[in-house]
């Protein structure tokens, strides 16, 4: 693991401490992408597949997971990230354990929120992510969430 990935699997089990009991791990975070996993066995529903919440918990935090690294790698550490709006869509069970995935936005999404929260102290992202089952491809789970960063 990677010392952003532990680090920031440090900070969401201590702030979040939901995320310990949800047995959530941060698998990595290369290139830009941050990959995440949920256990079935702690976030199991009644029909023994993956309870929509923890899922839902998943893909929002992937997505704060993804924002709080890279505005560390990008020296802003002075502001509070919280989800602003989120719409999912649940197109398939997630059956085994968990894998939720943020890729990048483009880079000049990105370069408006940084100059935005430069110049003003509060900025918006869109953040698309996905979950999916482990060892799977297809999107079980997909997310756009709204995040703002304030100071």
């Amino acid at each position: 693991m990677s010392q952003p990935a532990y680090d920031l699997q440090q900070v969401l089990h201590h702030d979040i401490p939901l995320t310990r009991e949800m047995g959530l791990e941060v698998l990595d975070w290369q290139a830009g992408v941050l990959r995440l996993q949920l256990p079935l066995a702690a976030n199991v529903n009644h029909k023994h597949t993956m309870f929509g919440g923890s899922l839902y918990c998943a893909a929002v935090l992937v997505g704060w997971g993804w924002l709080h690294v890279r505005l560390r790698e990008a020296g802003i550490d002075d502001g509070h990230i919280v989800i602003q709006q989120g719409q999912i869509d649940y197109p398939l069970p997630v059956t085994t354990t968990a894998v939720a995935h943020c890729d990048a936005p483009d880079e000049a999404s990105w370069q408006r929120f940084v100059a935005m929260y430069q110049r003003r102290g509060r900025a918006r992202l869109t953040l698309h992510t996905t979950v999916a089952n482990a060892g799977s491809e297809t999107a079980a789970v997909e997310f756009t969430g709204q995040y703002v960063l304030h100071r």
